[in-house]
């Protein structure tokens, strides 16, 4: 079964390649969790649904662009082992890896607020968290042991884009307005970088 997965990301990616101009730099978007793997909840919402409409949204945004090449980890609510999404990360060699995650904390409503981001021990994970940093004016930035972090070999920064038990947060993420503003200052990054 796992030789099976990797084949369909070898065939995924190499036929993705293909059709990606040279000159456009690509970018991975991990939405996290997905599947039976929910991720953090709340009232019925969902981490995994939140950050792949963001993923997505994100992808959108960027379509009219040429600098670039959005790519999803996964584009519709499946689960893939982290082993398969690095696989995927590593074979595609990308300019920048933004895994994408929604925090939660044991307390039914959180006073903890925001964004929060994790590094690889990179320069490249660093510089990425601090440019992504400025634009979010996240609580904090912290090097992790996280497979994401640790198995990818390009600038790789896992983000907590804020908590779902805090209305506020969870509101913001899961709008319209909010997704499109999140998209817009990614779009912002990317152009940057």
């Amino acid at each position: 079964m796992k030789g099976t997965k990797l084949f369909i990301l070898s065939v995924f990616s190499t036929a993705f390649l293909s059709f990606t101009p040279i000159h456009k730099k690509v970018i991975i978007i991990d939405a996290g969790h997905g599947g039976e793997d929910m991720g953090a909840n709340r009232n019925g919402i969902y981490e995994k649904n939140i950050v792949l409409n963001i993923g997505k949204e994100i992808q959108k945004f960027n379509d009219t662009q040429d600098q670039y090449e959005v790519i999803l980890t996964r584009s519709n609510d499946t689960y893939s082992q982290l082993s398969d999404r690095t696989a995927l990360i590593n074979k595609l060699n990308p300019e920048m890896v933004i895994s994408l995650h929604v925090n939660s904390s044991p307390k039914p409503e959180s006073t903890e607020q925001g964004a929060e981001l994790y590094t690889q021990n990179t320069d490249g994970s660093k510089k990425l968290a601090d440019r992504i940093s400025k634009k979010f004016n996240t609580l904090k930035i912290e090097e992790k042991n996280l497979h994401i972090l640790r198995e990818s070999k390009s600038p790789t920064v896992l983000m907590e884009l804020g908590y779902i038990n805090n209305t506020q947060d969870r509101e913001y993420l899961t709008s319209e307005k909010g997704q499109k503003e999140i998209a817009q200052k990614f779009s912002e990054i990317f152009r940057e970088y």
